[in-house]
């Protein structure tokens, strides 16, 4: 009966989900067959099924969420008063909720035609009153089987008050109340319609809607656990590829062996007895080899791609697996104690870590090696607060415009221009994206072209003007490979590829670049940062950069070079410096190739506080207005780092100030996409992880609530209050047609998201974003709004090629 029990196994452990299981999509009814009330009544007429946790061990709750269709909620607000519709039907206004407990006798059941029910007693109302939820056709037999187990599976534990995993099938049995009458059928949807009340074809409301037919009445009796259908496609593991041969055994365990399945969304038990091997077979060069009794499994390169995920309250361990075709597949290991877990981490994150840093992991300090492995552990934070309830955002969404085709744009500000194809001619691409702080203008860079956008007071982007050649003073065409704005946005600094120890300021009411500054005749600018964080809203004229092993002051007022001598420094070892910001007070937190982050309080000095490398070069680095949080982005995760003190003698001091205690280094906190999505993400794009470099929101007096980045055509935004909080569904996603180029937040919000693609630029409400689901995941959209509303692209010009106006 319970021969796919061990599909649910993982969901238990996985605590990267929110809920245990759940069903997208369905319909949930209220039938009645033994009342006067009436027989049935429709509750959600779009709604989505899940078993979650409870705050207290072995209970689980049966939660069913209605789904509103666009402007159906308005709608019923306006028409009956808010919360009219919820208090005569005397339920929530938007959610179920239902212990799960044998009381309930949950079933399930498969009827003519396909139809997929679940069923269980409604404990408040009349006898023989039940809810049944009605799965979408689209809902795959698979998931309804897993459903339907892990419903049981719960109801065990809370009776017995242990885990499921103690169970034998005949313990199971006892909650599948085979004994039921089959569950009766709802009535036709179009007959128990809950019309809106008031509405010509809307009952009184408390009363029953009408039905217009006999009720259906029962039928033979159905099996309860489904076994998975032929049309439902499990994914199959890749063919495995020959190992190389290894000189040195890093780590070598046994473990059970999951694998993804796209299509149910659930791992699938592969082989209960596994030896899993990291081994050494070059310089710098691991293997990961994974083999049964019968068969090898997999074998692959240990790279960041695999992105590993340890959890050790479930004995778990969750990697991707990237064939030669470039598919990606996720792969969970189960341990049978933390011990062992313990070893295979070890073991594996050393191979990775001296593949990155060309270093032994043995010369590594003590403190450093915790820190790594911490770093790949699935923890809350030490001093993470309390969830607390998310409060509901009642903002209106931007309205989603879809278009089947290119569609032509005037990409001017009157209708007079010529239209401009959907993609230019020019063989450029956006790049970059400056969002102005002082004034409501972004600006987009393509090639040697930049376009500004003005934003407009109901959150659209509007096409300003056309910037149509960056030239040097000298009159030489180049294409900005860096810019930030200054001086209240009047100016915009950029650096010229080819000319590594100069920067360029560009006067944005003209239009056109009107100083070369020459740094220094040995010392290159690698990059550029402003002052303060929030400089570019003031007339400060200095600014930070640094080369790959210095760090220094600019100031365009010096006569000759720009360098400030007295604020540089240069360090004897080769730090590979590779980006660097600021917070409001001016300290200064920079990163480099290597992985590690220095902390200062200022220029011209040793760092206060040292981040150690986890591997991974860090290609951009942002820091909260306060200096409380730091976030470096790195390939394949980020990394948020909690700069304050929380015990010693500098207790209370930003790691800018004063030096964390030799034992009491920062614990970081690694926020990945769940390997699981990382996978349907390559499954869908065929594009690997590459995130661009992540944004806080940020404005004056406001607090950062965000995380914004993308990686391929999908842009990634994570909750601070999420992620503080240890919750397991921090992050949304918004999958666009194309890849997403640059991505930030309007300044002074974290509602609004500007987002510059290959050839063009929107502006998309944060609430537009969606959890990850396979559907969100695999649906692209396609660019949103007129072009006078909401977007731009870069590179037609318009017939008057100079910016002749100021903003």
């Amino acid at each position: 009966m319970f021969m796919l029990r061990n599909v649910s196994k993982y969901l238990f452990g996985d605590t990267s989900k929110e809920s245990l299981v759940e069903i997208p999509q369905g319909q949930l009814y209220l039938v009645r067959p033994l009342s006067p009330k009436g027989y049935s009544e429709l509750i959600f007429k779009d709604a989505a099924a899940s078993i979650r946790r409870t705050g207290q061990e072995y209970h689980y709750q049966l939660v069913v969420l209605r789904a509103y269709e666009e402007g159906e909620e308005e709608l019923l607000a306006e028409e009956n008063g808010e919360d009219t519709l919820a208090d005569s039907l005397g339920l929530e206004k938007d959610e179920k909720t239902f212990l799960l407990d044998e009381s309930l006798h949950f079933r399930c059941e498969v009827r003519e035609g396909g139809e997929k029910v679940f069923a269980w007693r409604d404990l408040s109302g009349d006898p023989g009153d039940l809810y049944e939820f009605v799965c979408d056709t689209s809902t795959p037999t698979s998931t309804v089987s897993t459903f339907e187990i892990v419903a049981v599976q719960c109801q065990y534990e809370r009776k017995f008050r242990k885990s499921h995993q103690t169970a034998t099938e005949q313990d199971l049995e006892q909650f599948s109340f085979t004994e039921e009458q089959p569950i009766p059928s709802a009535t036709s949807r179009r007959n128990s319609r809950l019309a809106v009340p008031g509405s010509p074809s809307s009952p009184r409301v408390g009363t029953a809607p009408e039905i217009t037919e006999e009720p259906i009445m029962p039928r033979t009796p159905q099996k309860q656990i489904i076994p998975a259908s032929p049309e439902d496609t499990v994914t199959a593991p890749p063919p495995a590829v020959t190992h190389p041969v290894g000189t040195d055994i890093l780590t070598k365990e046994r473990a059970e062996l999951h694998l993804f399945d796209f299509e149910s969304g659930t791992f699938v038990l592969q082989d209960p007895s596994i030896v899993a091997t990291v081994s050494e077979y070059g310089t710098w060069q691991y293997w990961l080899s994974i083999t049964g009794a019968d068969r090898d499994w997999l074998g692959q390169d240990v790279v960041p791609d695999i992105n590993p995920v340890f959890n050790f309250e479930y004995l778990s361990f969750i990697f991707n697996h990237y064939t030669s075709d470039g598919s990606a597949y996720s792969w969970l290991l189960r341990f049978k104690d933390q011990e062992t877990e313990e070893r295979f981490q070890e073991g594996l994150l050393r191979a990775l870590w001296e593949k990155l840093n060309e270093t032994r992991w043995i010369k590594a300090k003590d403190d450093d090696r915790e820190y790594v492995l911490e770093a790949f552990q699935d923890l809350t934070m030490e001093d993470a607060p309390a969830a607390e309830a998310e409060e509901e955002e009642h903002e209106e969404e931007e309205e989603d415009i879809e278009d089947d085709g290119q569609r032509s744009e005037h990409y001017d500000s009157d209708e007079s221009e010529d239209d401009v194809n959907a993609h230019p001619d020019d063989d450029n691409v956006n790049s970059q994206l400056a969002v102005g702080y002082k004034h409501d203008r972004s600006f987009v860079v393509r090639g040697s072209k930049i376009g500004v956008f003005k934003h407009t007071p109901n959150n659209n982007l509007e096409f300003s003007t056309n910037i149509s050649k960056v030239e040097t003073p000298k009159g030489k065409l180049f294409s900005p490979k860096k810019v930030m704005l200054h001086a209240e946005d009047q100016n915009m600094i950029l650096q010229n590829s080819d000319n590594p120890n100069s920067l360029y300021r560009m006067d944005l009411e003209y239009g056109k670049v009107v100083d070369e500054w020459k740094v220094h005749d040995d010392i290159p600018v690698m990059n550029f940062a402003p002052d303060k964080k929030f400089a570019q809203m003031t007339g400060e004229q200095t600014f930070l950069g640094h080369s790959h092993n210095a760090l220094y002051r600019i100031d365009p007022r010096l006569a000759g070079n720009k360098l400030v001598d007295s604020q540089l420094k240069q360090y004897a070892s080769k730090n590979d410096f590779s980006t660097a910001a600021t917070t409001e007070k001016g300290y200064i937190a920079v990163a480099s190739n290597k992985g590690d982050i220095r902390m200062f309080d200022r220029l011209g000095i040793n760092a206060k506080t040292h981040i150690p490398a986890l591997g991974e070069p860090i290609i951009g680095l942002d820091v909260s207005a306060d200096g409380r949080w730091v976030l470096a982005t790195c390939r394949t995760y980020l990394l948020l780092i909690d700069a304050l003190q929380k015990e010693g003698k500098n207790e209370g001091k930003l790691g800018f100030e004063k030096s964390f205690g030799k034992d009491s280094k920062p614990q970081p906190r690694r926020l990945g996409l769940q390997p699981a999505h990382v996978a349907q993400f390559q499954h869908e794009t065929g594009a690997p992880l590459s995130f661009t470099p992540a944004h806080f929101n940020t404005g004056v007096d406001s607090n950062e609530t965000s995380i914004i980045t993308a990686t391929g055509p999908f842009i990634v935004t994570w909750n601070m209050k999420k992620v503080l909080a240890g919750r397991k569904d921090p992050y949304t996603i918004k999958r666009y047609a194309e890849e997403v180029k640059a991505d930030n937040f309007k300044f002074g919000t974290d509602k609004n998201v500007i987002v510059a693609l290959p050839n063009e630029v929107n502006m998309v409400a944060k609430t537009a974003l969606r959890r990850p689901t396979r559907e969100s995941i695999a649906t692209p959209v396609k660019s949103r709004g007129t072009p006078r509303r909401s977007s731009g692209r870069i590179g037609a010009l318009r017939r008057n090629d100079i910016v002749n106006s100021p903003y």
